[in-house]
């Protein structure tokens, strides 16, 4: 493998250094510098003077792991800061929002302006789905229109079926003013994939994951 340092050249990398090294630590979790070294494709010494920096400001933090006979090993990870600087859309206007739905309208109300929400993202999303023959182009096309809408949306393939994997929540701090708008979201994946395929939520960010994964599988015929 060739590796080059992060300001290698003008145009090779659309964002600054930083930010690839934060969204790499955002999608794929934990990791030590040389694996953000190669997955980058850059020398681990640059990765090294970038963490040393993302540290100082408190974006991200290390643990020493056990490494057999050798020196343990640090891997790193983002912090809440770090978590922080991929946006939360409009996340303060929007539980004052919820503030006043619920105190003018109630619950009710409330469970009304969900599900308003949950129609207009299921019409948007059975259109995404026309056409789309297989479980694996169904999906293909919904982590698409998710990572349209923030979500950062990848699939990857698990057993029978696929991981389902959202790496980031634009609207994470409304779902915890509101934990209905995860419950429809859910129901919502459900739907638009058929009645052939079981859904099931097995990470959760408002759990204290990092991220939030949906099993996805064919259903076994009866």
């Amino acid at each position: 493998m060739t590796t080059r340092p992060l300001d290698a050249k003008p145009g090779w990398m659309p964002h600054q250094p930083a930010d690839r090294i934060l969204s790499t630590l955002k999608t794929r979790g934990a990791l030590g510098i040389p694996d953000i070294a190669k997955v980058l494709d850059v020398t681990v010494e640059a990765v090294r003077q970038q963490m040393v920096k993302l540290q100082a400001e408190g974006l991200v933090d290390a643990e020493s792991r056990p490494a057999g006979r050798g020196r343990p090993t640090q891997i790193w990870r983002l912090t809440g800061a770090g978590h922080a600087r991929f946006p939360d859309t409009h996340a303060e206007m929007t539980v004052q929002m919820i503030s006043a739905v619920i105190s003018v309208f109630g619950e009710k109300g409330m469970d009304r302006l969900i599900g308003a929400r949950e129609e207009a993202m299921r019409t948007n999303y059975r259109e995404a789905m026309r056409g789309a023959r297989s479980l694996r182009n169904k999906l293909e096309r919904l982590a698409d229109i998710r990572s349209r809408e923030g979500y950062m949306a990848e699939l990857r393939p698990e057993g029978n079926g696929f991981l389902f994997i959202e790496n980031h929540c634009p609207i994470c701090t409304a779902a915890r003013a509101c934990t209905g708008l995860c419950r429809s979201e859910l129901q919502l994946f459900d739907e638009v994939l058929g009645p052939g395929v079981s859904v099931s939520r097995v990470e959760h960010v408002l759990a204290g994951a990092r991220r939030c994964a949906y099993q996805v599988s064919p259903k076994s015929a009866p």
